[in-house]
């Protein structure tokens, strides 16, 4: 397993990361059986990035995480994250303090590595959302609050929103780590992308971080799923995604995904699933790449599709033409 530096944190991360979320599902709905054997293999494959949020099947992804670490004595890195309420947003970092310290009761932990802020960020509220300046003048203060007592050891944001929100937060240069949606259908956080390309502009959010040491930890990569190519799901994965940032409904992020088969048909990738993980570790600025799984074999075959390295130039430059077609479609 490669290893990388998650920006200015120092923490050195597994190339591929272990999503604990409800795309994959396995933490939420898997057997218990299912979710330590996977686990084990995980370590045994030299992971040792864990993401988490209580969101994830409300609260039972990390009390399953948990269970499962404590039951094997692993020493890794656990990150989770905090959602804002709406009800909350008068008293930040109290609401902050208070979904930490419940985290950590279901982890059965006394401290996470990584605290990550949750909602959106926008340039205004907006239901859901917090504003840029919600982040830099409350929850980032109360977040440092959490890591000078103990509670964690550095923090977040999860970058999805408005682009421009999102590079103000970024280019205050605050932030330990970053959340970036950035995968073959959503490349725009790394790439210029065509005019008229079919998905939110994040404007090279890559750059922005790299330059102030922020960790980028790589969400989406498979599109929830859709750079597989195929329409069915795992029975437990989650049995409907919306997309991020990208199309308009998981069938069209399908139908999209198999206009890049050309990476397959030709030869840089045995399939859309090892072109997908090895182009995002083709950017220099990404620490982790999470994948949440549904099984021990896409695991497996997750681990053996990073083993082969990043994508090789001579794929990345036909990714231009690709993303043109898909800008014309």
């Amino acid at each position: 397993m490669e290893y990388r530096t998650l920006g200015r944190t120092g923490l050195r991360v597994s190339a591929l990361g272990f999503g604990c979320g409800n795309v994959g599902g396995l933490l939420i709905r898997g057997a218990p059986a299912d979710r330590e054997r996977a686990v084990a293999r995980a370590l045994e494959l030299g992971i040792n990035y864990f993401d988490t949020a209580p969101l994830y099947g409300d609260g039972q992804s990390e009390q399953n995480l948990g269970q499962v670490l404590r039951a094997l004595k692993a020493e890794v890195y656990v990150g989770t994250k905090v959602r804002l309420p709406a009800a909350s947003l008068a008293e930040i970092p109290a609401a902050i303090a208070r979904s930490l310290e419940a985290s950590l009761r279901r982890l059965g932990m006394e401290r996470v590595d990584l605290l990550q802020l949750h909602n959106p960020i926008t340039v205004e509220r907006r239901a859901g959302t917090v504003s840029a300046r919600d982040v830099l003048d409350a929850a980032v203060p109360a977040l440092g609050k959490l890591v000078e007592q103990g509670k964690t050891r550095f923090y977040g944001i999860t970058a999805l929103g408005d682009t421009t929100a999102l590079r103000e937060v970024i280019d205050a240069g605050v932030l330990d780590t970053a959340q970036v949606c950035y995968n073959l259908l959503e490349p725009s956080a790394g790439h210029e992308v065509p005019a008229g390309y079919p998905a939110q502009d994040f404007g090279r959010l890559l750059v922005r971080c790299r330059e102030r040491r922020t960790g980028v930890i790589v969400i989406r990569v498979l599109a929830a799923g859709a750079l597989s190519g195929a329409d069915t799901r795992h029975p437990v994965a989650a049995p409907a995604v919306d997309p991020i940032a990208s199309g308009p409904d998981y069938a069209t992020d399908v139908r999209r995904a198999r206009m890049l088969c050309a990476l397959v048909e030709e030869g840089h990738a045995g399939s859309l699933v090892e072109a997908s993980l090895r182009f995002a570790l083709a950017a220099d600025a990404v620490s982790t790449v999470l994948l949440g799984y549904s099984s021990l074999e896409q695991l497996e075959y997750a681990a053996a599709c990073v083993a082969k390295g990043p994508l090789p130039a001579r794929a990345l430059a036909r990714l231009p033409a690709l993303w043109g077609r898909l800008a014309g479609a």
